[in-house]
């Protein structure tokens, strides 16, 4: 038999009335009241939960700000947010932002769209001062927050969902190295934007096991695209010009149709090892044309559905940190692509 609001009461020692508003999240109730309710409804298992985390005793209105632009991948996030969240009870509302941009100014201008209903804040954006300050007066105005793909551990977030970037990167320099064997040579390497912990985590991770274990491999040029397609297919046909002999191509986030443009279009005598991120429609097509070599997948749909949980989670949890757990990456080859 499910417990009840009386029951909870009982056994923190409280009215039904202080437990009430601590489930309704409704003001009136002190911090330290807030934790025995939360606490004791824990144990009596009134709160629902999921994948271990206790979720939210009603439900709540959840937002997301994504720089989605062109970006497959981000695209998938988005699509797999909004469907996981329409099939939740517990979901009232989510609503999607597509940010025009990754400044802290396109955060900004988004932010103040943000429903005065809002309970629960997932984003993706860069490591900035501006940036960790909006983020800091939203949740200090009551909204849970949740940084999604690429860290912002300077901000209050409840919770991280993505990969160990920094792993990431040192996975992919792991694959170019026992793939190369002991050959000598350049690589090339195209970077998103440094002004993502994620993109910079990854080439520190790369660069580190390089120099650890791969002396016979140079980084000849590291170019940052800022996500754009037609930088990085300017930038790699100027790497394969300029090095003839280019080894490999690693890209650290998106760009990576203007890298394959271009390994197509220059036709090199061997072809360069090419590893990437993510496994899009685009990415699929470049394994099984032998473009690439290797997707490092942080898996869209996992993360879609563990930021959900987690923000809802957050919104239940009196605590202002929840557990730290990474999401695997997978490895895709060609060999391996998996069903859609």
């Amino acid at each position: 038999m499910k417990a009840t609001v009386s029951d909870i009461a009982r056994n923190c020692g409280l009215s039904t009335a202080t437990v009430d508003r601590v489930l309704n999240n409704r003001p009136g109730a002190s911090a330290a009241n807030r934790q025995r309710v939360m606490e004791a409804a824990k144990q009596l298992g009134y709160l629902p939960v999921a994948d271990q985390v206790t979720l939210p005793s009603k439900p709540a209105n959840l937002e997301f700000f994504l720089p989605i632009g062109s970006n497959a991948f981000m695209q998938d996030l988005a699509k797999h947010i909004e469907d996981y969240a329409s099939r939740l009870p517990l979901v009232a509302s989510c609503r999607i932002h597509n940010l025009a941009g990754i400044s802290p100014n396109a955060l900004q201008a988004a932010v103040e769209k943000l429903s005065l209903r809002a309970n629960g804040v997932g984003v993706i954006a860069v490591d900035h001062p501006r940036t960790r300050n909006i983020l800091r007066d939203m949740v200090e105005a009551g909204i849970r927050l949740v940084t999604l793909v690429s860290d912002i551990p300077a901000a209050p977030r409840s919770a991280y969902v993505g990969i160990d970037n920094r792993v990431a990167g040192r996975t992919a320099a792991l694959l170019m190295g026992r793939l190369l064997g002991d050959r000598e040579g350049q690589l090339a390497m195209v970077v998103g934007s440094r002004s993502y912990r994620g993109h910079e985590e990854r080439e520190m991770g790369f660069r580190s096991v390089l120099g650890e274990e791969f002396p016979n491999l140079t980084v000849s040029s590291a170019v940052e695209i800022n996500d754009e397609p037609d930088a990085s297919y300017a930038e790699t046909m100027k790497a394969l010009r300029n090095e003839p002999e280019l080894l490999g191509i690693y890209c650290v986030g998106a760009g990576r149709s203007g890298i394959a443009k271009a390994i197509r279009e220059a036709r090199p005598n061997r072809k360069p090892v090419f590893i990437c991120h993510d496994l899009t429609r685009e990415t699929r097509g470049y394994l099984v044309d032998d473009l690439a070599d290797v997707v490092i997948d942080q898996n869209a749909r996992l993360i879609a559905e563990q930021s959900v949980i987690q923000l809802l989670g957050s919104i239940a949890s009196s605590a202002p940190y929840l557990t730290r757990k990474f999401i695997e990456p997978r490895l895709i080859f060609r060999e391996n692509v998996p069903v859609q």
